[in-house]
């Protein structure tokens, strides 16, 4: 049933624009009461975003069973390839309504708010792996919009091209480039504890007292050279 009410709705956003159709027009085609609707989606908005609420479901679980055997960066990454994979499972959905979406202004602003939530899901994964860093937060926040933008970047060059280009290679090149700004230096932490782990040169010189300080500066160059 939730399916025939989302093909039923493109169907009628097509042949009438999303303004002029109704939730009464888009029940009526599908053979469904008001009831049915509302049980499936709260508003009209909803229906043409039919699928984000699984895919964000999908994106917490996974973030959630990580590990620190995960690279963080390159978790969120992978977080955002979820995406990616529900708009790759049906392509002319996904431009159908990508297309809409351009034209309807309440739609976009709709999308944004979506996209919001993703870009939330994995800034709380990224402080969470962040927590005790200086500015962890701000490198969680700052590092979670840039996955969402490069992500966003290529999906609509996707789009765009009316799913004919390989959206998996546009999508892994901008987040290539994600992970070579944020994701290549080691933590502050694991430099910290690898820091300790490295003994100290020492180098004591004895020097007669009362020697002159060039005398003394090179029985210290000699002793390094030595090493």
């Amino acid at each position: 049933m939730r399916d025939a009410l989302v093909a039923a709705a493109f169907q009628l956003f097509l042949e009438r624009g999303y303004e002029q159709t109704t939730i009464d027009d888009i029940v009526t085609l599908a053979g469904v009461g008001r009831r049915s609707f509302f049980r499936y989606f709260p508003s009209k908005e909803d229906v043409v975003f039919p699928d984000h609420e699984r895919c964000l479901a999908d994106m917490t679980a996974f973030l959630s069973v990580s590990g620190d055997e995960h690279e963080p960066v390159q978790r969120v990454c992978d977080a955002a390839r979820l995406v990616l994979r529900m708009y790759n499972e049906n392509p002319t959905f996904s431009v159908q309504r990508y297309r809409l979406t351009k034209k309807v202004p309440g739609l976009r602003a709709y999308e944004l708010s979506v996209v919001w939530r993703y870009e939330r899901a994995l800034a709380a994964y990224l402080r969470g792996r962040f927590a005790g860093r200086r500015d962890g937060t701000l490198q969680a926040d700052v590092i979670a919009a840039a996955v969402v933008a490069a992500h966003n970047n290529a999906l609509r060059s996707w789009l765009r091209s009316d799913g004919q280009r390989d959206a998996v290679t546009e999508v892994d090149h901008a987040l290539g480039y994600v992970r070579s700004a944020f994701g290549q230096s080691p933590a502050p932490a694991a430099v910290e504890r690898q820091q300790e782990r490295q003994p100290e040169d020492v180098v004591v010189v004895v020097s007669r007292r009362g020697a002159p300080m060039w005398r003394v500066v090179q029985e210290i160059e000699a002793a390094f050279e030595r090493d």
